[in-house]
This record gives structure tokens, sequence and C-alpha cells, in this order.
């Protein structure tokens, strides 16, 4: 079913993980990130400093987790996560998260240490928020099922929400 005001489908199960799941995964990786146990697939020179970059940390049948690097100047674009529910904790730096709340868009602002939930059907757009530092923001994003296609809107003159387009993925956040 999905609600007409919101956009946002309930009462489907996409797979066994809930939303609470995905926040203690990307909270429980995030502390691994931290104390060092995936520094082998950081890059040798270190973060770009002027592109997106990331990596998959864990994929099965049911779960991809992501850790995203955002630099100055690089949306994701409104979009949404197509079946899968998503979730993300900020490992440094800070992320501005524009949303469409079925009316309007809402923005919040996410620090280190903070978490996000994505139900389906949350449509969003996530970016670098300037921090106390200069240099990339980290995050940990966690989708189940894995990510497969993403839908990209924009918000009418009318103030609708509007699908542009729907493209296959492999990756997270676009």
């Amino acid at each position: 079913m999905v609600s007409t005001r919101t956009g946002v489908l309930s009462g489907v199960a996409p797979t066994r993980l809930r939303l609470p799941d995905l926040l203690h995964t990307t909270d429980r990786l995030a502390d691994d990130v931290l104390s060092g146990r995936y520094d082998h697939l950081l890059p040798a020179a270190g973060l770009p400093r002027h592109e997106r970059w990331y990596t998959r940390l864990v994929s099965d049948d049911e779960l991809d987790v992501w850790l995203i690097s955002w630099v100055p100047e690089r949306a994701t674009e409104l979009h949404d996560h197509g079946g899968s529910l998503g979730a993300l904790t900020v490992l440094s730096g800070s992320l501005a998260e524009t949303r469409w709340d079925g009316g309007t868009l809402r923005r919040r602002r996410l620090d280190a240490g903070d978490q996000a939930g994505f139900p389906l059907g949350w449509v969003h757009d996530v970016v670098w928020a300037p921090a106390t530092t200069t240099g990339p923001t980290l995050s940990v994003h966690a989708y189940s099922p894995p990510l497969a296609a993403m839908s990209y809107y924009e918000v009418t003159e009318r103030n609708i929400l509007r699908r542009k387009r729907t493209e296959l993925t492999d990756g997270p956040e676009g």
C-alpha cells in the first residue's frame, strides 16, 4: 500500500531486517571503521577532497553496507532507494539531508555520531555540510535488500513530487 500523502510504502516487507537492525549495523560498522579494521580499504593517498568516494564493507543476499566520503558541491539529487530500506551513521564531519515529507521539502543536519533511517519510499538528497573541519565527511550506509534501482525526483512549480528517471544500480547513493 502507498500513502498518497507521503509516498511512503506501508505494509510491505521486502526484507526480514528492520530499520533498527540497519541502524545497529551502521553503528557497529562505524565503530569498526573508526577502530581501523577497514583501513586496508581506504585509498593509500587519503580520501579524495574533490570527488565522492565509496567502498563496499559488507555484501550478501539481504544486506549491502558502504563506507562513503562526501565532499563539497557533490549532491546526490532527490532520490529513493527503490525497494530497499536504508540507514546511515555519520563517522566524521556533517551531512545535510533534504527530504520530501509529502507536501514540502524538510532539511536537517546530521553530525558525527548521528544516525538516520530510511523506510520504503523515503525521498531525499544528501550533501556534505560545513563543519569544524573542511575535509570529507565519512558515513556508513546499509541497505536491505541490497540496492538494485534508484528513482530520481524533482519538485514541480505546483509543489508536486515528480519522478524524472529510474536507474539500475550496484552502488550507493547515485
